[in-house]
Parts: C-alpha cells; sequence; structure tokens
C-alpha cells in the first residue's frame, strides 16, 4: 500500500490557496500597503520599536536554525533514506495546541472521522477533537509491567478495523507517564498503517534524545510535533513547531493565519537556536536530569511513597505513587503542599495507570530542596492522622 496524501487531507485544504499578505511581497521601503499605523506604537517606551510594523510570516532564518540542529542531533544520520531536514519540512503554531487543532482540521471530517488517543496521554488531543466534532478512540498504553509503551498489535488491530481513524496522537516522552515510546514501536505502525498520520508529540524531547523528527523524510506519514516550552525555557513565548513532509507542511502552511507568531515570539525564538543558547539548552537539560535523580531518590525514601516510580524518566519531571495507589492521600498532599507550602505539584491520579500518583517536575536546587522537606513533612502528617 503506498501512502497517498491526497486522501488524507480533506479535499478542500488540500487544493486551499494560502492567503497572500503584504508582507510576502516587500519588508523594505515606505511601506504603504499594509494600512499598519506609520507613527509606531502609542506606548512611548516602544516608539523606537518596530512592533507597528506585522511580523514576518515564514520564520525561515529560525526555521533554517532549527532544522540544522535537528540534522546535527538527529540518530538516523546512517540511514539513507533519512534525508536533511530544511525550512520547508516545518511549521509554526502558537505552541503545539495550535499545531494539534490544525492536523485536526486538516485531516478529519467533523461529525464522521476519528482520531485514536494512547492513554494516559496529553488531554489536549481530545479537547481539540471534540471542538471540531471529531470522536475519539483510545487504545490504552502497556501499563501493567509500568513500561507505559505503545501496544502496537492492539493499535493495529483498531486501525484495520475501523477505516475512519485518520491520525494517530502518540506522546513520547509521555505526559504524565515521562516515558519515551521507542521508535522501533511507531516505526511499526507507521510501515503498517498507510490511511492517515502518526502524530509524535516531543514536547519533552530534549531530556532524552532520540527525536523522530528526522524521520519525517522517510516517512510521510509520520508528522512531529515540538515545543519552546520546556527544554528552551520559552512557555511564555507560546512557539511549537510542526515537522512533516514537505507536501503535507505546505497545506499546514497554507491553513495557518498569515501573520500566527508575533514578532516578540519571533525575536526570542531566534535568539534560542542561536550556537551559544543551544549549548546552554543542553546544559540546563542535563542539569535537570542531575537534579531529577537526586529529587527521585530522595522522595522514594520516604515511607508511604512507593520505591517504583511509575513510568519513565524521559523528561524534566517525574511521577510517584503514594501508599501503594492511596488516591485520597494523594489527592491531601497535593493540596496541602499548595496551600500551606506554597508548592505546587500535580494530581494525576485519575488518569490510567496512575492511581495514587502525583507529577512532581524538576525544579532549581534550591526548589526541590524545599520541596523534598515540605513533601516529607506533609506527608507524615497526613499519613499519622488518618
Amino acid at each position: 500500500m503506498v501512502f497517498d496524501l491526497e486522501k488524507i487531507v480533506r479535499p478542500k485544504i488540500y487544493n486551499l490557496e494560502p492567503y497572500r499578505c503584504a508582507r510576502d511581497d516587500f519588508t523594505e521601503g515606505i511601506l504603504l500597503d499594509a494600512n499598519e499605523n506609520p507613527h509606531g506604537p502609542t506606548q512611548n517606551e516602544l516608539i523606537k520599536s518596530n512592533l507597528h510594523r506585522y511580523p514576518d510570516p515564514h520564520q525561515l532564518e529560525f526555521k533554517t536554525a532549527m532544522t540544522k540542529y535537528r540534522n546535527k542531533t538527529s540518530s538516523y544520520s546512517n540511514d539513507p533514506a533519512v534525508k536533511p531536514l530544511t525550512a520547508d519540512n516545518l511549521c509554526l503554531g502558537v505552541g503545539s495546541d495550535e499545531s494539534i487543532d490544525a492536523i485536526i482540521r486538516a485531516c478529519c471530517v467533523p461529525g464522521k472521522e476519528k482520531i485514536l488517543v494512547l492513554p494516559p496521554t496529553y488531554s489536549m488531543y481530545s479537547v481539540c477533537a471534540n471542538i471540531n466534532d471529531i470522536e475519539v478512540v483510545q487504545c490504552p498504553l502497556v501499563v501493567s509491567d509500568n513500561s507505559f509503551q505503545m501496544n502496537v498489535e492492539g493499535v493495529l488491530t483498531i486501525l484495520e478495523n475501523d477505516p475512519l481513524i485518520k491520525l494517530v496522537f502518540a506522546t513520547s516522552p509521555g505526559n504524565p507517564t515521562g516515558a519515551k515510546i521507542k521508535t522501533s514501536l511507531i516505526e511499526q505502525v507507521l510501515q503498517n498503517w498507510q490511511n492517515g498520520l502518526v502524530i509524535v508529540d516531543e514536547a519533552y524531547i530534549d531530556f532524552c534524545g532520540g527525536s523522530t523528527a528526522p524521520l519525517v523524510t522517510k516517512y510521510p506519514n509520520l508528522v512531529t510535533l515540538q515545543t519552546l516550552s520546556k527544554s528552551f525555557g520559552l512557555a511564555g513565548i507560546r512557539l511549537g513547531m510542526t515537522y512533516a513532509s514537505k507536501d503535507l507542511a505546505k497545506i499546514l502552511n497554507a491553513m495557518k493565519a498569515p501573520y500566527n507568531i508575533s514578532s516578540l515570539a519571533s525575536e526570542y525564538a531566534l535568539k534560542a537556536v542561536q550556537d551559544h543558547n543551544l549549548t546552554k539548552m543542553e546544559d540546563t537539560a542535563r542539569s535537570i536530569n542531575e537534579e531529577k535523580m537526586r529529587l527521585l531518590k530522595a522522595l522514594t525514601a520516604l515511607e508511604y511513597v512507593d520505591d517504583q516510580y511509575v513510568g519513565g524518566l524521559d523528561a524534566n519531571f517525574i511521577l510517584l505513587r503514594i501508599n501503594g495507589g492511596d488516591n485520597t492521600l494523594a489527592k491531601k498532599l497535593y493540596y496541602q503542599l499548595a496551600t500551606q507550602s506554597g508548592v505546587v505539584v500535580r494530581f494525576r491520579g485519575n488518569e490510567l495507570g496512575c492511581t495514587g500518583c502525583l507529577r512532581i517536575t524538576v525544579g532549581t536546587h534550591d526548589e526541590n530542596t524545599q520541596l523534598i522537606n515540605n513533601f516529607k513533612e506533609t506527608l507524615y502528617k497526613l499519613a499519622n492522622n488518618n
């Protein structure tokens, strides 16, 4: 079976002519073509900025630098079928959430077609599907052995029996599981299913490496999502990246609003992918991983915390089970830490395979030390009062 993008993307979107904006034609000179305010921003402190002008609609400089980095760090450089990524393989969005919504709108007919998700997983896939009147089908990750890996046989069986499923969303590393899905498992689905797209959401990939982004040049049915929110420390600028085949990236770029990435977001994003800042990102990720192990060792040594962490250690957080899966105690601990100690973690006990679990982001050394102390004190008080 040969993958045919034209059969995956909705016809009107496949043939969509993108909006052509003023900055597609000229970017310099006396610009009287876009009905901008020639006097500049009304705030005096911004008068010397260029914020009265629309931003770059294409972000080619950033895309080129970003793909250069993913090529440099690729795990597939010895695979002749994997070609270098270029700016033409990228579409940018306002965080990964805009990218998720765009892919669903591009491929799924409302009220008819479906997506497949692998719980426990990021809930925005289902939120975006519901907004677009798309049914959500589930195939749980393997939780019995604590691996939280993809059940490939189950996924392929569901896909074979339901031709209305157009998209498969896999979070790797997982959220809330922290477990990176083995690339070999993802490739098995890519090789055996050509009737839609497999979207791998890699928000946390720089904490473990092995991105699937370079593989979009090998598998036209693969889409990889990334963000600047985590390892790059730029959650506030809301910039997400979609890596796809050049044909699909062209369609997604045609769909997006012409100026969806602001000038400020563009400025900080471009700084982030300069060589010295990429080195700092890598150093910071290593530092977080070191603190992660310190935090894990200290918390799993506590009474009422299970020795075995839940899921994996491939992201910038850990998932711990309280008292053998005691949801009541875990929820009380979460709430009292937040309200009495000012230390905020996340209760995840209602997720599949995560009963009694708290997800804890790795903070700075001092923040982690405070967490450890407050966690122990609060947990012991609650456990001994029950």
